[in-house]
């Protein structure tokens, strides 16, 4: 398959998405040609990706001095102490601002990895390469850089965009099921907050995409996706205003994925797609979004079997501290939680236009117990 080619622009840099099946090995090449300046190659690889394909990119690589670093990929990882002991790792070893690290997984290993990236001698070369339907479809994209506190997710973190970022549909063969459901969930919120024609595209490939893993509709969905995302941050890089739409579910999942303390009981796209729905309720209760959009919303939830149900997954007794959550999400600039919500499906409430107070939030999720 040939090599498409999507150009994001911002104020601080312009770089391209490549995306394409089987197109990992062209890394070096893509390296040799955006940075002719680079000599050393530090790699921070999920331990869990196939050991086929950490070969496949290695030898794309040969012309270079490589550094690998193999972590888990999980949110405990995703800290202070990890990121500062690869910097570390790499001050030792003379790296260059015009050297470059390359993230090879999740959105947890991308986030972790150009937080390191932009704080190395004030900024090293960084290339993505995601290995998660959600990552190649979100996290790669915009140039969030971010790290945890025990205060909560992401509180830690930069803007610093990538030199590039090869998005290849063929390393997601061996992820799990679950994992193509949460970057579905990504997916989804582009097609809600700002496409309904992509919507109603989705709600007739759904299933292709999720259960059949479809290689031609998955590149499709992936760049339509990247596309919405890459054209709100264009206008808004650092988040002052449009690109908060972004947001949508986001507030609510990240207060579920905190209570739950980042464990496997509840994975990223999993929050989001239960913080999704319950905004969507939230909007109709706000007399916001129409019965028949919410309806058909929730049909499409019930036939790709989305979670949707909040009782399954949140016991009652922890909405409090849901709350207190939710609270600390940088987005908020008082002691109100700013939410976006759904005026129609492809349209939003506008950033910081609706702001509640957490006894209002509290009482709207007890009425579903």
């Amino acid at each position: 398959m040939k090599i498409i080619k999507l150009n994001v622009k911002t104020k601080t840099k312009n770089y391209p998405i490549y995306f394409g099946n089987n197109i990992l090995n062209k890394t070096g090449k893509l390296v040799k040609k955006k940075l002719p300046g680079v000599k050393k190659v530090c790699i921070i690889s999920d331990n869990k990706i196939p050991k086929k394909l950490l070969i496949q990119l290695l030898k794309s690589l040969k012309n270079y001095d490589i550094k690998l670093f193999k972590l888990t990929a999980n949110e405990k990882n995703k800290s202070l102490s990890v990121a500062n002991k690869i910097i570390e790792q790499l001050l030792k070893i003379n790296f260059n601002r015009s050297d470059c690290l390359i993230s090879f997984g999740g959105g947890i290993l991308g986030d972790l990895s150009a937080f390191i990236s932009n704080l190395t001698k004030r900024g090293i070369k960084f290339i993505n390469i995601p290995t998660t339907l959600l990552a190649q479809v979100d996290a790669s994209i915009g140039g969030k850089t971010g790290i945890n506190s025990n205060q909560g997710k992401n509180l830690i973190g930069t803007f610093y965009q990538p030199d590039f970022v090869l998005s290849d549909p063929m390393l997601l063969k061996s992820l799990p099921q679950r994992e193509i459901v949460s970057g579905y969930a990504e997916i989804l919120k582009h097609s809600l907050i700002l496409d309904k024609k992509f919507f109603m595209w989705l709600k007739n490939n759904g299933k292709k995409i999720i259960f059949e893993r479809n290689k031609v509709l998955l590149v499709d969905a992936i760049f339509k996706s990247c596309k919405i995302k890459s054209s709100i941050v264009s206008k808004d890089e650092r988040e002052k205003n449009l690109r908060m739409i972004l947001n949508f579910g986001h507030t609510f999942a990240h207060g579920f994925e905190s209570v739950k303390k980042f464990s496997k009981k509840l994975n990223h796209g999993e929050a989001v797609l239960l913080g999704m729905i319950i905004a969507c309720d939230l909007s109709k209760k706000k007399k916001l979004l129409s019965f028949k959009e919410l309806s058909s919303i929730k049909k499409h939830y019930k036939n790709l079997e989305l979670p949707m149900n909040i009782k399954k997954i949140i016991k009652k007794n922890e909405i409090n501290k849901i709350i207190y959550f939710m609270k600390k999400d940088k987005k908020n600039v008082s002691n109100k939680i700013n939410l976006i919500l759904l005026k129609k499906i492809g349209k939003t409430t506008r950033p910081k236009q609706i702001s509640l107070g957490g006894e209002e939030v509290k009482k709207f999720l007890n009425s579903y117990y």
